[in-house]
């Protein structure tokens, strides 16, 4: 049985998240973001559905920087409600984003590496160790982005696409997905950053579960705590 787990407080906007704060509900348009119309239109039906949080992905840098005009749209209409970027490979389209909406999504699976071969690769502690550092020279510019913009990053861990470093060593599996956060979240730590919102995702409900409990479990023996996003 887990303790109960009350994350640290952190502010996306001016919304308070984790702690004794309410649950916060979020969606996510399915229009075109390079579509300012549709996306803003779509937004604004959320909004009024009753979402604390609007996600938009922004699969390219074009996209990220539409998220502006999307943006200022908005603001203009009358809703201040904080706005999430999902990113999909593409660390330049992040750096973009998070200029610019209060929180950006990324997937360690493909932040740093290469779309999954599934491959077995065969790593050496120090060629592991020297992956670990790359990964840390690859987030280092939105981590300064971020602490300049006082942007939120959500560390989406998604179980269909674990890097083949992480699957050589734990396998496609709840354990890997944790592991999978740690590695990142070592990184976010050295450099003194903390606005992070964690989540385990799966088709498969019961790997979802298992994973964000094991994740709980982690940060229970290594004092650490963030919020918790579910989906």
């Amino acid at each position: 049985k887990l303790k109960k787990y009350t994350s640290s407080v952190i502010y996306i906007g001016s919304v308070p998240l984790g702690g004794d704060n309410p649950i916060r509900l979020q969606s996510m348009t399915n229009t075109d973001t390079l579509d300012t119309k549709s996306s803003v239109t779509q937004c604004i039906k959320i909004i009024e559905a009753g979402a604390d949080f609007v996600r938009l992905t922004a699969q390219g840098t074009r996209e990220a920087e539409n998220l502006a005009n999307i943006k200022k749209e908005l603001r203009r209409s009358g809703f201040n409600t904080p706005l999430i970027a999902d990113i999909h490979f593409n660390p330049s389209a992040a750096e973009i984003a998070a200029r610019i909406v209060e929180k950006v999504r990324i997937n360690p699976g493909n932040y740093a590496d290469k779309r999954a071969s599934f491959g077995r690769l065969e790593f050496t502690d120090r060629e592991y160790d020297e992956e670990l550092e790359r990964i840390h020279s690859k987030l280092l510019p939105l981590i300064n982005i971020c602490k300049e913009h006082k942007t939120v990053i959500r560390l989406g861990i998604n179980h269909g696409s674990l890097s083949d470093r992480i699957m050589t060593r734990f396998g496609n599996t709840p354990q890997g997905m944790v592991f999978s956060a740690l590695e990142f979240i070592r990184v976010f730590r050295s450099e003194n950053f903390a606005d992070l919102v964690l989540s385990m995702k799966s088709s498969d409900t019961a790997v979802m579960i298992e994973a964000t409990r094991m994740l709980v479990k982690m940060m229970q023996d290594e004092s650490l705590s963030y919020p918790i996003h579910l989906g």
